[in-house]
């Protein structure tokens, strides 16, 4: 007996199935959905606010102490739309959801997923803590517990959703320097029988191969800062580099500026870690070696959101993670609100053959899937979109893993 014709909807509803089953770093990460253009319809440019939590000094004694309470957004901008563009016969219309899952649509959305991961990953630029050598992959367990430390110091929750993504040859040379290690019997057998890491040391191991490569700006010259910058500072002056050079900095930098360091943000006690610095845009110096860096997170020294134990002071030494134009993979250590994904309703056109789409507020995702019918062919051709925009939401509770 012949099967039923599969419908659009039917094959939309799969396609988002298999779009969750294929994401990897995306799966821990928190994800909106908004329902407001589900009647309506996003375009590119279409911008969602993700809330962040307030910060409170809080005070000792009897004394009422009304702080305001301070909640800021996050801007998400849907910038990038996304799809796989397929045919199929009105034969193929007829196989089991099995069979055309697995001949169409699980080839199409995974190639749909790699994107939206390799996106995802890119966020590395945003992230200041950072543990390794760049250009050495780690091969000892203690690099990752001290990543672990950074999200500890900055209160990251103890509530199980904590992820670390690495390339391919990170988990190898994990997998193989721990192999002799006593452990849980069964997570040795999963790393033999499998080479992966499972869940270890309070958060689940995942390999990804959409891991992003950052380059190490050329460096150069002894950076200094110039000057103290007032507090809340984006920016940081420096001086010392080689004169009028192109992008002594890149956009993904790591450094430190010497008797700096970070603070746990809830008591706004001094960890005695030097406190890691971001580079947000990439920089040159001009004819003097002066170089002014803009730099995440601000340099701020006392209030409910303090980030330091004491500004920096004239001439203090900048120290930089890595050797310039050292090629270096990126892992990402998170917590899942270290970063944000939102997506949201694509418009149904009218006047094409079929049109559908489907959304989860439960998984934060929304696919869409086009239909339209070549008559000279017998054939339909289809297109399969997403609608989707990325952002850190608290890079804090984040650290990047260098590697090679």
């Amino acid at each position: 007996m012949a099967n039923t014709l599969l419908t659009i909807s039917m094959i939309t509803r799969e396609a988002l199935r298999v779009l969750e089953n294929n994401l990897t770093f995306t799966k821990g990460v928190n994800r909106e959905y908004d329902d407001r253009f589900g009647v309506e319809g996003a375009k590119i440019g279409t911008v969602l606010n993700i809330r962040k939590p307030p910060r409170y000094i809080g005070r000792t004694g009897a004394t009422l102490s009304v702080e305001d309470a301070t909640e800021t957004q996050v801007a998400v901008t849907l910038d990038t739309q996304f799809g796989v563009d397929i045919n199929f016969t009105s034969e193929d219309l007829a196989l089991k959801i099995d069979d055309f899952s697995k001949r169409f649509i699980t080839p199409a959305v995974a190639t749909i997923a790699n994107k939206i991961d390799h996106t995802g990953l890119a966020l590395y630029t945003s992230v200041y803590n950072s543990v390794g050598t760049p250009g050495t992959t780690p091969n000892a367990l203690l690099t990752y517990l001290q990543a672990g430390v950074y999200l500890d110091n900055n209160a990251a929750p103890m509530d199980g959703q904590r992820s670390l993504v690495i390339t391919p040859l990170m988990q190898a040379t994990i997998v193989d320097a721990l192999k002799g290690l006593f452990q849980q019997a069964s997570a040795i057998a999963n790393q033999y029988r499998r080479g992966q890491m499972g869940s270890a040391i309070g958060f689940d191991w995942f390999m990804d191969q959409n891991c992003n490569t950052h380059t190490v700006g050329p460096l150069g010259g002894t950076p200094l800062c110039n000057g103290v910058p007032t507090t809340g500072a984006t920016t940081l002056v420096t001086d010392g580099w080689t004169a009028s050079a192109a992008s002594r900095l890149k956009k993904g930098d790591v450094f430190t500026i010497a008797d700096v360091n970070s603070v746990n943000p809830q008591s706004r006690q001094s960890t005695g870690q030097a406190q890691q610095f971001v580079v947000t845009a990439d920089v040159s110096s001009d004819g003097s070696g002066n170089l002014t860096a803009a730099i995440s997170p601000a340099i701020t020294s006392a209030g409910a959101f303090q980030t330091v134990d004491a500004l920096p002071v004239d001439n203090a030494a900048l120290t930089i993670v890595g050797a310039g134009g050292t090629a270096t993979s990126q892992g990402l250590l998170h917590h899942k609100d270290a970063f944000t994904l939102a997506m949201a309703d694509l418009p149904l056109p009218q006047g094409t053959d079929m049109a559908a789409r489907v959304s989860d507020d439960q998984l934060g995702m929304s696919i869409r899937l086009i239909r339209d019918y070549d008559i000279n062919n017998d054939k339909f051709p289809c297109r399969l979109d997403v609608l989707y925009g990325w952002a850190s939401l608290r890079p804090e509770l984040a650290c990047r893993v260098q590697g090679k």
